[in-house]
Order: C-alpha cells, then structure tokens, then sequence
C-alpha cells in the first residue's frame, strides 16, 4: 500500500528543519549503504549520531505518534529512529530493495523494515529530478510530494531515486516494524478501519459499528505478531 501523508510539517516546521539541514556536516551516502547498494547510491546523509539528525529526528517521531493516519496505516510496533539524505548535482540512487533488518541504535534489539517512509523537506519547484520511483503491482508511481508531506510505501519495494539536476533534495526517511507483517493484511485492517472511522461519523448509532470494530480486532489479534 502507498499512502500520502499530507502537511505532517506545517510551513514553519519545515522552515525550521530546513535551516538545520542547509547548515549540518553532511558526508557521503554511501557510507551508510549494504554493498550492492552502495554502487548505486550517489547522494549525502547525515551521520547517525549528528545532532541535527537526533533532533529534528525526535520531532518526527513525535509527530508520527500523534498522526492517526500514520499509526492505522503502518500499525507500529518498532520504528526506527529517522535518517536524512541530501540530493543535487546529479546525485541519484539506483534501483534497489532496503535492507530487511536493522540495528535498533543503543539496544541489542533488530527491527524488521516492513514499511518504508519518505518525508519530504523541499518543495517540488526547488529541484528539477529526485522523484522517488517505487515499483509496484501497477506499475512505476512516481512521488515528488510539497515539503513536509510523507509518503508510506511497503519496505519490499524496489525502488529509485532519479537524478536531481537543478536544486536541492532534503529529505528524512526511516523504517517501522508492523505489529501485522503482511502488506496485504495491513491494507485490509487499513480500509476497514477507514470504513468504520466513516460510518462512525455519520450513522453513530448505526449497529454494524461495534460488529465490524469486532471484526478488526478478531482480524488484529489473530496477524499482528508482539
């Protein structure tokens, strides 16, 4: 499932973010990159334990705690603290599949990357390029999204970010360990989530309401994995 965020910053936050970004030590992306993708990996990234990349990373894991959207989509278990990655020049990032298991940073404990998230921190007419192409059942979708909208996509997805020819390219992206491992499965508890979220607003006495929130939590409790 791709999903849209929109407005997960509002135009002051990214203002804020922006100029933290602008200013921060960057080094080469591929430092941080498994072998095969680091032959197709041209960009910048932020060190793992910069103090940009803890800060503005705190807010993002803050904000997803709060954004409804994010949670029903990707029901988290584990997320892993966000990254942040700088294109221009013709930097770009070949085809390629995220690794399945990263290192949670500070704990013994792994988090298996079952959804992907991009959130994007300069504005389509800044830069010519970087539009992140992720392979699907339906084709290539090619996003390019206002600064401080997040797209969600599932983490098996192969996919690419083209060559950014004019202008610079912020992002954050990270990777959240579902409590539902299946893209499918978390697809379905998405749309019937969304379904009764809905006929909750409009019919609230409406007697479906509390046999379909069964259904869900039936559905929940028989795929999540804790």
């Amino acid at each position: 499932m791709l999903l849209h965020i929109p407005a997960l910053f509002s135009t002051d936050e990214v203002r804020e973010a922006r100029a933290l970004l602008e200013t921060a030590d960057w080094q080469d992306g591929r430092a941080t990159a498994g072998h095969r993708a680091a032959l197709v990996k041209r960009n910048l990234q932020l060190p793992l334990d910069h103090a940009v990349t803890r800060q503005l990373g705190a807010r993002i894991l803050d904000r997803l705690g709060a954004t409804p959207l994010f949670i029903a989509a990707t029901l988290p278990l584990r997320v892993l603290p966000p990254r942040f990655n700088r294109y221009e020049g013709g930097g770009d990032y070949g085809p390629h599949v995220d690794n399945a298991i990263f290192p949670l940073p500070g704990s013994a404990e792994r988090v298996r990357s079952d959804v992907s998230s991009t959130l994007f921190f300069s504005d389509p007419q800044e830069y010519d390029g970087g539009e992140l192409v992720i392979e699907d059942t339906f084709g290539d979708r090619r996003v390019k999204l206002a600064a401080g909208d997040m797209i969600v996509y599932p983490g098996t997805s192969l996919h690419h970010v083209t060559p950014v020819t004019r202008g610079t390219r912020f992002a954050a992206f990270f990777w959240t360990q579902s409590l539902v491992r299946a893209d499918e499965q978390r697809r379905l508890l998405f749309d019937l989530d969304t379904a009764i979220q809905s006929l909750s607003g409009d019919h609230p006495e409406h007697g479906s309401i509390d046999t379909l929130t069964g259904v869900y939590h039936n559905l929940m409790r028989q795929w999540s994995e804790t």
